[in-house]
């Protein structure tokens, strides 16, 4: 590792308003809760006294306005969109939660051609990854995204397999809710001069 790393935030977007409890994915419109808020300011306070080189965002909604209470801790006067962290692409899309929830979150076995697997996400996010490498160095970057994203970003960079049945079990790669919290900060720590060697990888929570 070079003394002077590359730090990439992924930001979990804050809890979401969603009063028919359904699997939102891409839908449109899906905003921020008022806890959602509250999470994001909070996220925000894990940024103070941190220099940020580049805010980046999820296109959809909910990660747009995390990442807007972010941006005057960041000091960024630009919002970056990228849809390489955008959420999952699943057959879920618009059932009820509990369909998903009766299957421990696993969204992919058994999906049809068109549809995301684990790989499809860390193929995108690692390509997100590298561009910000090379355009940032040394700096640090923010980047508001979603739980999935996160969580097999996380599991290929402690070298587990990326298999949907680690969905809430991730206590012993770090998380202690077993899966990335609402406001949460995974921060992948590499070197720009060695992008092929695993990132260091901490985590914060925003107490509730």
């Amino acid at each position: 590792m070079t003394s002077r790393p590359t730090h990439i935030h992924l930001v979990r977007h804050g809890h979401v308003y969603n009063p028919q409890d359904i699997v939102y994915g891409r839908l449109p419109r899906f905003r921020l809760s008022a806890k959602g808020f509250q999470q994001a300011r909070s996220a925000a306070s894990f940024f103070k006294n941190q220099p940020i080189a580049a805010l980046f965002s999820s296109p959809l909604l909910r990660a747009r306005q995390t990442a807007n209470e972010l941006r005057r801790t960041v000091h960024q006067k630009r919002l970056r969109i990228s849809g390489l962290i955008t959420e999952i692409y699943s057959p879920f899309e618009g059932r009820p939660s509990a369909s998903a929830d009766a299957l421990h979150g696993d969204v992919y076995t058994g999906a049809g051609p068109g549809f995301e697997q684990p790989e499809d996400i860390l193929e995108r996010t690692l390509i997100f990854f590298k561009r910000v490498a090379r355009r940032y160095g040394d700096h640090r970057v923010a980047a508001v995204t979603h739980g999935d994203v996160i969580t097999f970003a996380l599991l290929w960079a402690r070298g587990v397999a990326l298999h949907p049945s680690y969905k809430g079990r991730l206590g012993p790669l770090g998380i202690p809710c077993g899966y990335p919290s609402h406001g949460s900060v995974t921060t992948f720590i590499t070197d720009p001069d060695h992008p092929e060697e695993k990132p260091e990888i901490s985590y914060w929570e925003p107490e509730e």
